[in-house]
C-alpha cells in the first residue's frame, strides 16, 4: 500500500438534509478521532491483579477538526449555521484508500482568525451525535 496524499482526507456537509454532501470548503488540515470509553470490571478475584474491563461496554465517540482559510463558500455559511442552531446534520468523512465514516456530528467550536498581512483562517471542531457507520472502499 502507497502512502496517501492528506487532501484526500475530506470532510463532507450534507447541505439540505436531503442527502446532498459539500465539501468543507477551504480546509488545509483534518483530524479525525475515534474513543471508546472504558468499564472496569477487575476485582480481587482477577487474575494476578490484572485489570479486567467490560467488553462492548462503554461510550463510543468520533471527533473531528480541522483548520484552514475561510473563503465564505456556502458550506462555511453551513458550518456557521449548524453552530447557532446547535443542529446534529449528516457529516461524511472520506478517508483515502480506506472508507467513509458517515452519521450525524454538532459542530462544537468555530473559531475565525487574521492578521493584517495574511489571509482569514478558521477552525472547526465536531463532535458525533448518534450511531456512526463505516463504508470500506
Amino acid at each position: 500500500m502507497t502512502a496517501q496524499n492528506g487532501k484526500d482526507l475530506l470532510v463532507k456537509v450534507d447541505m439540505t438534509g436531503d442527502g446532498q454532501f459539500e465539501t468543507l470548503a477551504g480546509l488545509r488540515a483534518t483530524r479525525v478521532s475515534f474513543n471508546a470509553e472504558t468499564v472496569d470490571v477487575t476485582s480481587l478475584e482477577s487474575q494476578g491483579g490484572w485489570r479486567e474491563l467490560l467488553s462492548g461496554a462503554g461510550v463510543r465517540s468520533a471527533a473531528i477538526s480541522g483548520s484552514g482559510v475561510f473563503r465564505d463558500a456556502g458550506s462555511d455559511e453551513r458550518a456557521r449555521q449548524l453552530f447557532f442552531d446547535g443542529e446534529t446534520p449528516d457529516f461524511q468523512v472520506i478517508i483515502p484508500d480506506f472508507g467513509i465514516v458517515a452519521g450525524a456530528f454538532q459542530v462544537t467550536a468555530l473559531e475565525y482568525a487574521g492578521s493584517h498581512n495574511g489571509e482569514a483562517t478558521y477552525e472547526l471542531s465536531l463532535a458525533s451525535a448518534g450511531l456512526l457507520s463505516f463504508t470500506a472502499v
